[in-house]
């Protein structure tokens, strides 16, 4: 018999592999979701965007430190954070985290 075989008629075989499955569809929806939380107001041709970042509770010292790696912070509010200088390229990674609902520019004055 083979691994495989073996571990889809083990008890113990079937929940590691539902659990892996879980995991890669957790994994598949973050990277379908991300271009959703997105805002359209981002299209342009500049390198390089500033955003605000939603969130649905207040921003703690982890999250600021995820975002660190896209660009610089500006700022932290009730539920978003100012993120300036992220490339294009990286929104989708920024957007990712099911954390985030929504990445628009950053609101002058509020």
């Amino acid at each position: 018999m083979s691994i495989a075989s073996d571990a889809l008629r083990s008890p113990k075989g079937r929940i590691v592999l539902g659990a892996i499955a879980a995991w890669a569809l957790f994994q598949l929806w973050l990277t379908v979701a991300a271009p959703g939380k997105i805002s359209p107001e981002l299209t342009g041709t500049s390198e390089k965007v500033n955003v605000q970042i939603e969130l649905p509770f207040t921003p703690e010292r982890f999250h600021v430190l995820a975002f660190q790696q896209y660009g610089r912070v500006s700022g932290t509010d009730e539920h978003s954070i100012e993120l300036r200088g992220v490339k294009r390229t990286d929104l989708n990674a920024v957007a990712r985290p099911y954390w985030v609902t929504a990445v628009g520019p950053i609101k002058e004055g509020g």
